[in-house]
């Protein structure tokens, strides 16, 4: 499996990291290495010092697909999660200003939390799903689906055109604003219309 991530996908966290709205959505790739394994602790890595939390929808894939329309984009899954994409906030920033790819501050080991996916059928529509993450018992980010630049269908119909999509495949499909860094013995705990998906201790 691979795990797809869309980046720049809600306008407030382009804000808040001075980023450029893009034209089309920003793809990056993680490893299946990346993958926090479950009831282990986040350690934060030796070469950031500004580790930073996104949580996002996930989305997983159930059948391959390429070149996929946009309408037909709902019958590639039939389940919704939620995760964090963990960045390593300083790297990240010497890589973009070098014109480099982003995967030593985005794909590194752990870097991907996948918490529990719940049927597509729980939500009454995949386009106003709230969700939120919270540090340590505060709300640190809140989100809704229905403020993605591209909805989910759209991500699916788009990358499809670059990587096949396979049974697995996981997205990860971009995180609001109030990301932050995280520090050890930090309590990180994922919500999606209530529902808690994940709980992860930092290290």
């Amino acid at each position: 499996m691979k795990i797809i991530c869309i980046g720049r996908n809600y306008v407030q966290h382009i804000v808040e990291l001075q980023n450029e709205r893009p034209e089309a959505p920003v793809v990056f790739l993680k490893p299946d290495s990346s993958i926090l394994l479950k009831q282990h602790p986040f350690v934060i890595p030796e070469f950031s010092d500004d580790v930073h939390h996104e949580v996002e929808v996930l989305v997983k894939i159930n059948k391959v697909g390429k070149y996929i329309d946009v309408k037909m984009a709902h019958q590639y899954y039939d389940e919704i999660g939620l995760g964090i994409d963990f960045t390593a906030r300083d790297l990240q920033e010497q890589l973009k200003k070098k014109g480099l790819p982003w995967e030593k501050a985005k794909a590194f080991d752990g870097s991907a939390v996948i918490g529990e996916f719940y049927p597509k059928s729980d939500f009454e529509s995949v386009e106003n799903i709230n969700f939120e993450l919270h540090s340590n018992g505060n709300v640190v980010q809140k989100g809704n689906t229905e403020q993605m630049l591209w909805k989910i269908d759209e991500q699916i119909a788009y990358v499809s055109q670059y990587f096949t999509l396979k049974k697995g495949d996981i997205l990860f499909t971009g995180t609001p604003e109030g990301v932050a860094k995280v520090h050890p013995n930090d309590k990180l705990e994922g919500f999606i219309e209530g529902k808690k998906a994940f709980r992860i201790h930092i290290k």
